[in-house]
């Protein structure tokens, strides 16, 4: 069978071929409708646009894919300079950002040791990489410029995977899906196991601490786009995995969010502060994530609450931060470097054959107990 070029799709579509490329290169260009034409037609017809189609016509590019979006967080080195300085609120972090040393608030986060075990993989299989990430919304060059020049595509969660073309991209290449719950795609997904995490931290509240009284913090609607991962299906999973618990524990769930906001938005953490000024925080407050933890922390903090001796907080996911804040966190730490050589030998495994149904696979968590809730 020929493979689909551009002149199948502008002749379909009634358009010029400038017109389709446009469409994929810049969307923004193409009026609503047209491009919804080319990118129906193209997913019909199983075109994938590349600036380097060649590598398919041959067959194998010996190259894996991975699409981190936009959890990277720019500048995670210190340069020295002053503007790159932490303003005072991150003094609960012990670690020095004079210089050239990282800030661990920024780096490594989850994506960077999904990433190193991505690499490794790859490394020990002699196979190249190619890697890219959104700046944008509707950004279809960057995933099908990537997509036509590897034989397998890892994707990172983010808000922007609904606009993107995977549909069609999934049809033509082997996707791996990391940290994305729900299984639209014949694709690969690939998770931690989230409800176990939940139910490790509420056992040890309640059977440790003996708390009954404790809601969660975290982004639980997708409004987040930012590094902290916290429009990510994972965090959906760990709340309404949380009420479960909750419920199965005889505990009142009609509370359990305190917080849904998100760290980019303009009301970030609102609702914890109006619980600290009218004193209704709970016993113990569970962060969708790390970084969700570090922000409360620092709130509980400059508010003059003690943790763990006020108010106990526990995050999820084990990233080197939370072994370098006073107090250190407790968390759910996941085997995010396994997660990363899981994706890698799952592309491989198909041999640029995309995958006919979806298929999942859930790496087990464990608790980590340090000070944050009094342990350690």
């Amino acid at each position: 069978m020929a493979r689909v070029t551009v002149y199948d799709i502008a002749e379909k579509a009634g358009v010029s071929t400038a017109t389709v490329s446009f469409a994929f290169r810049h969307p923004d260009k193409v009026k609503d409708d047209t491009k919804a034409r080319i990118l129906r037609i193209s997913e019909e017809l199983g075109y994938v646009p590349s600036g380097n189609a060649r590598g398919l016509a041959r067959g194998r590019t010996g190259t894996l894919g991975i699409y981190a979006f936009d959890m990277l967080l720019e500048r995670p080195q210190g340069s020295g300079l002053e503007e790159d300085r932490p303003d005072a609120s991150s003094a609960t972090v012990n670690a020095s950002v004079d210089g050239d040393e990282p800030d661990v608030l920024a780096y490594p986060l989850y994506v960077d040791e999904v990433l190193r075990g991505f690499e490794l993989e790859c490394w020990k299989s002699g196979k190249g990489i190619l890697m890219g990430a959104a700046s944008k919304k509707d950004d279809h060059r960057s995933v099908t410029d990537i997509a036509g020049c590897v034989d397998g595509l890892a994707l990172m969660p983010s808000g922007y995977n609904d606009m993107l073309p995977l549909s069609m991209l999934a049809k033509t290449i082997p996707l791996v899906m990391v940290g994305v719950g729900d299984e639209k795609l014949p694709a690969a997904y690939l998770q931690c196991d989230n409800a176990s995490g939940i139910r490790q931290i509420v056992d040890h509240l309640v059977e440790v601490h003996h708390i009954n009284d404790m809601a969660f913090v975290g982004d639980v609607n997708g409004g987040g786009a930012c590094a902290s991962g916290t429009d990510t299906d994972d965090v959906v999973l760990r709340y309404d995995a949380f009420k479960k618990y909750l419920e199965e524990r005889g505990l009142d769930s009609r509370g359990a969010l305190l917080d849904d906001s998100f760290a980019t938005s303009d009301e970030y953490l609102v609702s914890v502060c109006e619980a600290i000024e009218s004193n209704r925080l709970p016993q113990a407050l569970v962060c969708g994530t790390d970084q969700t933890a570090f922000d409360v922390i620092r709130l509980l903090v400059d508010s003059g609450i003690r943790v763990p001796e006020d108010v106990i907080v526990t995050g999820f996911d084990g990233i080197l931060a939370g072994r370098l804040m006073t107090p250190h966190l407790t968390t759910i730490r996941q085997p995010m470097e396994e997660l990363g050589r899981r994706a890698a030998r799952m592309l491989l495994s198909r041999n640029g054959k995309p995958w006919e149904k979806p298929e999942k696979l859930i790496l087990p968590v464990r608790l980590v107990v340090r000070g944050s809730c009094g342990c350690g």
